[in-house]
């Protein structure tokens, strides 16, 4: 199995749900619609044996308009072949279908996503904060907030070249 071939076989199963594919990034990567991450993860599994779930992660392009990503790394053991995908959607409606029917290991992962970027995961047998306080009310890993806090006055600039 080759990229080639596997390109091949995602245009012809998905179509316009494949938004981007870029082979020549250090693993084969892909952005494809957030609606349609569930049938393709499952068709990579299932038809091009890609059965190892490596990672699942949250992250957070401010400037974008679907600003909130998740990252999902497949592994093909057999092959020692690897895949990204990305899917984004919208601050505004946050929502990705779970993989957890596919791969077990992305409970943890799924809420971890949750817990630090708010991505919810629809279809999620139990999903809840693991890692913050349940009564926290904002997701620490969005880039919401400025870097340095203008309030402070013990910070004087010239110590730091400005």
């Amino acid at each position: 199995m080759d990229y080639n071939t596997l390109t091949e076989h995602l245009k012809e199963q998905f179509g316009a749900a494949i938004l981007e594919i870029d082979p020549t990034a250090d693993i084969f990567t892909m952005v494809v619609e957030s609606d349609q991450i569930k049938p393709i993860i499952a068709f990579l599994k299932d038809q091009e044996h890609f059965d190892f779930l490596t990672d699942l992660c949250g992250i957070h392009y401010p400037d974008q308009p679907k600003e909130l990503g998740v990252i999902y790394h497949l592994h093909h053991l057999k092959e020692r072949k690897r895949i990204r995908i990305k899917a984004f959607v919208s601050k505004d409606h946050p929502y990705i279908d779970s993989i957890v029917p596919l791969f077990l290991a992305a409970n943890w992962m799924e809420r971890e996503t949750y817990d630090f970027y708010g991505i919810q995961f629809l279809g999620h047998p139990n999903l809840k904060r693991i890692l913050n306080v349940e009564y926290l009310d904002y997701f620490p890993m969005r880039k919401e907030y400025p870097l340095e806090d203008d309030t402070r006055t013990d910070k004087d600039d010239r110590f730091f070249g400005r």
